[in-house]
């Protein structure tokens, strides 16, 4: 093996955090997603013991010692580890013994992932698996809606040339626009594989159009804060299908707060990110939450799925369209919910992968 660690290169792009130790265990390189994993830079651990970086448990401890005395390598789950802050993780691990020596007598490689990767990945498989049994119904559904839309708009157009007060007249252009976008979004769902129309978009943009859509609709009772990072890059979407996904997520949390609550929308900057099996320099991330009622446990493993709705007179398509549009963005939508906090998290590519 190449006594240098440009062998390593890759290594900087893996999800899980990987760290080379040398016969004295000593830390002498830690990638990226160790870095965020132990919350600890690269510059400040090189060269120090690895009992400094995180206090390994006696498992672990034993299998690096293994590994050094005896070329032994190890693999184990559920194993617990205390960060230098003091938050303990449950990891996965794997100690390999390296058969040379690198530079600075590297002699082992150990990889670190959080369980809950691995618990991510399997709800997002199972979540892959519910969008493709679900897009023939949304688009028999899709059917059914289209042809009220066009008699919901009709009449708006009606009853705007009815209208004395012009000043009536930007309610009636608001349901026809809404319901121009609506049709649009059905015709969408009604083409099988048809491409999304691409452009550049900016996040906060869309964040703000769902903002007063919804604040036109709860007037005074509903509060929507804003915690943006505007230095975020503009990213290439549908710009339709991202106000409905986001729409739909933040309609949901105002019916479930019976229109009184408050709702705030947070954006960050993620880097070397892994989204659906693919890794990502850069990637947007937002949040949705609410300080509502949670969402019940009962729906909580099957709310993704469509017809499935903890409130009365729900269709329960909402949240499986914003799953299936973010999904066009070869992002990821996740949930974690409890009373008086829930969180959908929405995370998308910037670049390529």
């Amino acid at each position: 093996m190449n006594a240098s660690y440009s062998t390593f290169a890759g290594l900087d792009l893996l999800a899980s955090a990987v760290l080379l130790i040398d016969d004295g265990l000593l830390v002498r390189y830690i990638n990226p997603a160790g870095e965020n994993l132990l919350a600890i830079s690269s510059r400040a651990v090189s060269g120090k013991p690895f009992s400094a970086v995180c206090r390994p448990s006696s498992t672990l401890q034993s299998a690096l010692d293994n590994g050094l005395a005896n070329n032994w390598g190890y693999t184990g789950q559920n194993i617990e580890l205390e960060r230098s802050d003091g938050e303990k993780l449950n990891l996965n691990c794997t100690v390999t013994p390296l058969r040379s020596k690198l530079a600075n007598g590297v002699r082992l490689l150990l990889e670190l992932q959080p369980i809950q990767h691995h618990l991510a990945a399997t709800r997002e498989e199972r979540l892959i698996e519910q969008q493709t049994a679900s897009r023939e119904l949304i688009r028999n559904l899709a059917h059914e809606i289209k042809n009220p839309l066009g008699g919901i708009r009709g009449a708006a157009q009606l009853l705007e040339h009815e209208l004395n007060n012009p000043s009536l007249k930007e309610y009636t252009q608001v349901i026809i626009k809404e319901a121009d976008r609506l049709q649009d979004l059905m015709q969408r769902l009604l083409t099988p594989h048809r491409a999304m129309l691409p452009a550049t978009v900016n996040i906060h943009e869309i964040l703000e159009r769902v903002r007063s859509l919804m604040t036109a609709e709860f007037p005074g009772s509903l509060e929507v804060r804003r915690d943006y990072d505007t230095s975020l890059p503009e990213l290439v979407g549908d710009r339709e299908q991202l106000i409905q996904a986001v729409l739909n997520i933040a309609r949901n949390a105002a019916q479930a707060m019976h229109g009184e609550g408050q709702i705030i929308f947070r954006t960050r900057a993620l880097r070397q990110v892994t989204l659906a099996k693919k890794r990502y320099r850069l990637a947007l991330e937002i949040k949705v939450t609410d300080n509502g009622p949670g969402i019940p446990d009962a729906i909580r493993e099957r709310m993704f799925y469509p017809l499935v709705s903890g409130r009365d007179g729900g269709s329960g398509l909402g949240l499986t369209i914003a799953q299936n549009f973010v999904q066009h963005h070869h992002g990821t939508i996740d949930c974690a919910s409890q009373p008086g906090e829930t969180v959908f998290t929405l995370r998308l590519p910037v670049e390529q992968a």
